[in-house]
């Protein structure tokens, strides 16, 4: 085992190991402005009116349903939804991202130890240009569930992760953001998780001012990945 107590580490990509910088309200404003439409509501209706994340190559699909419910809400139910979507995707710049606190150097002590993998439930036409951008091309394994048949938190993704790594599944930490994806997923598949929310979530605390992974049990609660690798020494 290495230093970090692994053989090897798989780190989720969104909300992990970057945050997109672009500003939603400068996103909001380009749907209206790009399709020509009058505008009403906030970025926060939109982001509450959207169901999970969306499914892979579904994206259009997504947002429109999600401004046909803040359209309804503001009183323009004839408003064309389709064309919002469109424009607010083709404002997106899928590189414009960065790495969350600690991040970088996360990686860095997890490659000095031992192969290391990205795990992400977006295709790779996405999620690539978040990988140039963060330099991440040569670490070694790259997994885009959302160009296989099932993504996480189904086993197949953490499977193609370890068979990639030559590692096995006990031996190999998984590192995320979400419970029901990323915890729920790597332990499904027999790999041990570490759960680090997402810097910009409200999630629950304990009473020593932890986040509360309740009711999931990872093997190991982070703050964030300045924490990285101490509280994942076995």
């Amino acid at each position: 085992m290495s230093h970090t107590g692994y053989a090897a580490v798989a780190f989720d990509l969104d909300d992990t190991v970057c945050r997109r910088d672009q500003d939603p309200n400068d996103l909001y404003a380009a749907a209206f402005e790009g399709a020509g439409v009058g505008r009403f509501g906030e970025p926060s209706d939109l982001w509450r009116a959207l169901t999970g994340p969306p499914e892979p190559n579904a994206e259009h699909a997504y947002f429109a349903a999600g401004f046909r419910v803040v359209a309804a809400r503001h009183g323009r139910p004839g408003v064309d939804a389709d064309a919002l979507a469109t424009a607010l995707l083709d404002a997106v710049d899928h590189g414009a991202v960065s790495f969350t606190p600690g991040a970088r150097e996360a990686l860095a002590t997890a490659r000095e130890a031992g192969p290391v993998a990205v795990v992400t439930n977006g295709p790779e036409w996405r999620q690539s240009q978040k990988i140039a951008t963060l330099g991440l091309a040569e670490l070694d394994a790259v997994v885009y569930a959302g160009d296989m048949d099932r993504r996480k938190p189904h086993p197949e993704p953490f499977e193609r992760a370890c068979s990639l790594l030559g590692s096995r599944p006990s031996e190999t930490l998984f590192v995320g953001d979400s419970l029901e994806h990323d915890v729920a997923g790597a332990q499904g598949a027999g790999l041990p998780a570490a759960w680090v929310p997402s810097p910009d979530g409200d999630h629950p605390r304990t009473a020593d001012g932890r986040p509360d992974p309740s009711p999931f049990a990872p093997e190991h609660v982070l703050a964030s990945l300045t924490e990285f690798p101490p509280t994942v020494a076995r």
